[in-house]
């Protein structure tokens, strides 16, 4: 059985705990890790007093008036949309899914609804394509702009620190026989938002210890999970070819962990061990 590559970073190793060809410092896919910048993004505009958490979508975007459905719903998964958009597929889910069709459904979003707005927790990767498209609406600037001024700089991190498409020769991907490597899934477009960003475990070590931890930015936005008993602040990300899972106890432990596999629960039971496991923590 091969080796799935993995990179482990946490408070109680000095160094990265790395299994086959993996690297801390390539980039990799973070899949809906996104969302925790998404929703730091949301929380910095608020902020600037440029949007309000409360605005209805229908002020950012063409959505039908009425459908109940703001910002903080989005973020919070609590809009009545459905997990996926319509029409994807299972090879390559969001390559058709692009800006102008996402437009298409924001102009039916009362159609797309299947609970009312605030009545239930729904996990929505559409609702987070809407979010961003709002945000970048409302900011009038890209969404990878936005991640630049609102989270990487304020972090002391590089401007494409996260990136939707980083060179591919800063990339690392999972390989078949003979070397050949995988290729990931299209997510540059309209689902960027929700889970398309390349980043590199390094850097999510910085974006959890700054946003959990040291609370660079406030309290942590909308958008991370929380789970008992430990407590862990926490999110997972996955796509066809890669996990992610980051998580921190208020006590100073956090781990990053990423593979080179799409098996996210794998991914998050390494994560929640470590935690709970780990005895030390390292000082920044």
């Amino acid at each position: 059985m091969r080796t799935v590559p993995a990179c482990i970073l946490g408070s109680a190793d000095e160094t990265p705990i790395v299994t086959g060809a993996h690297d801390p410092d390539t980039y990799v896919e973070i899949g809906s890790f996104t969302k925790v910048i998404t929703g730091t993004v949301l929380q910095q505009l608020a902020e600037r007093g440029v949007l309000t958490p409360d605005d209805p979508v229908e002020r950012w975007l063409g959505a039908p008036p009425g459908t109940g459905v703001t910002l903080r719903h989005l973020a919070e998964h609590t809009s009545g949309l459905p997990r996926l958009p319509p029409g994807t597929s299972r090879r390559d889910p969001y390559r058709s899914f692009t800006d102008d069709r996402l437009r298409d459904l924001v102009a039916r979003l009362d159609l797309l609804t299947v609970d009312a707005a605030g009545q239930r927790e729904e996990y929505s990767n559409l609702g987070y394509a809407v979010l961003g498209a709002a945000l970048v609406a409302a900011a009038g600037q890209k969404y990878e702009e936005l991640v630049a001024e609102l989270v990487s700089a304020p972090l002391g991190l590089p401007p494409h620190a996260m990136s939707a498409a980083p060179p591919k020769q800063s990339r690392l991907l999972p390989t078949r026989w003979f070397g050949r490597t995988v290729n990931p899934w299209t997510m540059t477009g309209a689902i960027l938002p929700a889970g398309g960003l390349w980043a590199t475990p390094r850097t999510l070590a910085r974006v959890l210890t700054g946003l959990v931890l040291e609370r660079s930015l406030g309290d942590p936005a909308l958008g991370w999970q929380r789970t008992g008993p430990l407590p862990v602040i926490w999110h997972n990300g996955a796509t066809g070819t890669a996990s992610v899972f980051a998580g921190a106890v208020p006590d100073g432990r956090w781990t990053v962990v990423h593979r080179l596999s799409g098996d996210s629960d794998e991914t998050d039971r390494v994560g929640l061990e470590y935690l709970r496991t780990a005895k030390t923590q390292r000082k920044e």
